[in-house]
């Protein structure tokens, strides 16, 4: 924070902050301070109370509980009546440069740091300054580097996993290790990575149209008083989800079939798509099209709540000095959220992914969703439904860890705070 005050203050630029400008920035600061205050302040008394905070951060689209709202006050109150007054307020944020509650929200984010290579939830969201200093490309920038790097370190998990989806079966029972073997003795270390490019490649449209479709949603489904609760953060989420997924779904079948496609069989991802598009003509980029699209309404909506469910406990029971949950306390809430929604919505990430390959697997007959459904239960049970599980939560820790490491790198990089 002291490097932040630096910054704000050494108007200048000659990398020393003397008394004029220290004094300049506590003005300018005082006044940011003072309107937000103002803002909070709804009936005028001076003093911030708790259901002021609650009704703040609603109009925000943050839903929080009174109790939340306490812990966040207490945390600024000095003398411990329960309310902020302005001395209070001013003393706390004149060193703690959050230049707006906003700042203190953005924490709460669901960020996109969590690149598990599945990326359904909902979209970052950017403050009107981010947008209108173009810190906004930057972040989408280091966090699609992020991604790309993460995908790229797991990429043997991933294959993994959609080898033991398409291939797995009660007869043919491939675990981790026998499924690693397979593929080394088919294809050597390079077939580990099968697949990838086109995982990475696809990483920039799927971002930039989540993005630019999740604006256009939200403004659609904003209330006339310009509030946006979580359901139509939900809604818009995951309206934006699909749009994406819409229009990269070709390059997901490519994945799928270059990921199980045998050494020799496509010289790189063009030469795949020219085979399929002979072969079985344009239909097949869009084989497992549905169960894709009705996998992200329970991943999404388990995800936001559980995320919710997360941060109102860890604010009612661990946040005592302060409201800043830390970088480590977000990494876990999100990745515990993504995972309890990738486990409901594995059985139709499976039923995608054979029904994407099963045009080159050999005397594989052709059902769609529903008999595919029961042609996995018939054979297998339930746990038909869950092959590759292991994997794929194998690959959700080192994914998280490295996607986060080169984000914060990327954010170095590219300077932003």
């Amino acid at each position: 924070s002291q490097q932040k005050i630096f910054k704000a203050g050494d108007i200048n630029q000659d990398g020393q902050l003397d008394f004029e400008e220290f004094m300049q920035y506590l003005k300018d600061h005082e006044k940011k301070m003072k309107l937000a205050f103002k803002s909070l302040d709804k009936n005028n008394d001076g003093k911030i109370e708790a259901s002021e905070v609650v009704q703040s951060l609603k109009i925000l689209g943050i839903s929080i509980s009174e109790k939340q709202a306490e812990k966040i006050l207490q945390s600024i109150d000095a003398d411990g009546t329960m309310t902020v007054d302005w001395n209070e307020w001013r003393d706390h944020f004149m060193f703690n440069p959050a230049t707006d509650i906003e700042e203190i929200i953005r924490y709460w984010k669901h960020s996109t740091v969590l690149d598990i290579g599945d990326s359904l939830t909902v979209p970052d969201e950017f403050t009107e300054e981010e947008k209108k200093t173009g810190q906004w490309w930057k972040q989408l920038l280091a966090g699609g580097v992020a991604g790309a790097v993460s995908r790229t370190g797991t990429a043997p998990l991933d294959r993994l996993k959609v080898m033991m989806q398409v291939h797995g079966s009660k007869s043919n029972k491939m675990n981790i290790a026998s499924g690693f073997k397979q593929m080394l003795k088919e294809g050597g270390v390079r077939s580990l990575w099968r697949g990838n490019g086109v995982n990475v490649v696809k990483i920039a449209p799927e971002t930039a149209i989540k993005f630019w479709a999740y604006e256009q949603y939200k403004k659609i489904l904003t209330k006339d008083d310009g509030k946006l609760g979580t359901i139509e953060r939900f809604v818009s989420g995951s309206l934006a989800g699909a749009t994406a997924q819409t229009s990269i779904y070709p390059m997901e079948v490519l994945k799928t079939r270059l990921a199980v496609g045998k050494t020799g069989q496509y010289s790189g991802m063009f030469d795949c798509a020219k085979k399929i598009l002979k072969r079985e003509g344009v239909k097949a980029f869009y084989k497992g099209y549905i169960p894709n699209i009705l996998g992200i309404i329970p991943y999404a909506g388990i995800d936001l709540a559980v995320y919710e469910l997360l941060k109102s406990t860890w604010l009612e029971h661990y946040a005592s000095s302060s409201a800043n949950p830390g970088v480590f306390v977000l990494l876990g809430c999100g990745t515990a959220s993504s995972t309890c929604g990738q486990l409901a919505s594995y059985p139709l990430a499976l039923i995608r992914t054979r029904m994407q390959a099963q045009a080159s697997v050999e005397g594989a007959p052709q059902l769609n969703m529903v008999g595919l459904f029961q042609r996995i239960i018939a054979t297998e049970g339930i746990r038909g439904l869950y092959r590759g599980i292991a994997p794929n939560f194998m690959k959700v820790l080192p994914a998280v860890s490295i996607s986060y490491v080169v984000y914060e790198k990327m954010k170095q990089n590219l300077g932003i705070a």
